[in-house]
């Protein structure tokens, strides 16, 4: 009985003090940047935080996280993304037998360390891609359909639609889950439209900047201009945008402006006749100041004015110059 109780307490401890122990299990590698939200098996990660076989990897909407592994391999982990390091096998030196990792979506930057290229490998929805020496850039949807863009050295990728290679700057293939796969082309912005997200490959467009050897390549494939449309083109419509609230707020000042300035003109208009001795002075300025004013504030009190008030001006005006013409 003693030796029954003792196994069951045996177990009971390897079941609550196995998590510990595979977490301190030998790093794999280590975060060396982090952005906004990255979290692994045990929580948040920050720069340096160790990674681990069978970890999970995962970023927020806005997130970046940049890796590191054993034998020199990086790994760059875009917004709202998730990957697995499946497997890692240690070689007896600075390499690997086997890196294999496991990316169920989102958008990622791979750069090959010291291992031997068939040591590496990474899975995806749509297929698998084979790393030659190699950096490139790949992304998965939310609907498994992978793309990977070739930056330096060659890749392939296998999928039930059979193996296409890589092996020119830029090449782009594109393959989906029921095994439709294309052919190399190069990438453009045909390439985002055809993924249905214009962010799919945020570290050539500059959607999201790396640092280090990761953000040292020096190509954009020609998507880093995409960015720069897609800041352009809001701005016309907020121009369009702004005024359409403020329209109804100006109307209503218009009737409020004129009747405050129409008393200011009725104690002008009948002191014109009171002084004839200096009627091109004074009056002509004021007079059409006023209207000046009244323009810029409603133009039905403008027009009523030309109608009513500015003919008898106007009469008043050539009456007082005649009957002064007269007197001399």
């Amino acid at each position: 009985m003693s030796r029954f109780c003792g196994a069951v307490a045996a177990g009971v401890i390897f079941a609550l003090f196995s998590p510990m122990l595979a977490l301190s299990a030998e790093p794999v590698g280590q975060a060396t940047l982090i952005r906004t939200e990255v979290s692994g098996r045990t929580g948040p990660l920050v720069v340096r935080s160790p990674v681990h076989k069978d970890e999970r990897i995962r970023t927020s909407s806005s997130g970046l996280g940049q890796f590191i592994f054993k034998d020199g391999t990086k790994l760059a982990v875009g917004a709202g993304s998730t990957v697995v390091i499946d497997k890692f096998v240690y070689d007896d030196s600075a390499s690997v037998k086997r890196l294999s990792i496991k990316a169920a979506k989102g958008t990622f930057r791979w750069i090959s360390g010291n291992s031997a290229s068939s040591a590496y490998s990474i899975v995806t929805p749509a297929g698998t891609i084979g790393v030659r020496g190699t950096a490139f850039d790949f992304y998965v949807g939310s609907n498994g359909t992978t793309a990977i863009v070739l930056l330096n050295g060659a890749a392939s990728f296998c999928g039930p639609g059979g193996c296409r290679q890589l092996r020119q700057q830029c090449d782009c293939v594109i393959a989906t889950r029921g095994g439709r796969m294309t052919d190399p082309s190069r990438v453009d912005r045909r390439t985002l439209q055809t993924l249905s997200n214009p962010r799919a490959l945020p570290f050539l467009s500059g959607d999201q900047q790396l640092s280090g050897a990761l953000g040292g390549i020096r190509t954009s494939c020609g998507l880093a201009s995409l960015r720069q449309d897609r800041q352009e083109r809001p701005q016309p419509q907020q121009r369009q945008e702004r005024p359409a609230p403020q329209t109804p707020q100006q109307a209503p000042q218009a009737p409020q402006q004129a009747p405050q300035q129409a008393p200011q003109q009725a104690p002008d208009t009948p002191d014109q006749p009171d002084t004839p001795d200096k009627p091109d002075k004074p009056d002509k300025p004021d007079h059409h100041h006023h209207h000046h004013d009244w323009d810029h504030h409603g133009r039905d009190h403008h027009d009523r004015d030309h109608r009513g008030h500015d003919g008898d001006d106007d009469d008043r005006d050539r009456n007082g110059r005649h009957g002064h013409r007269s007197d001399n």
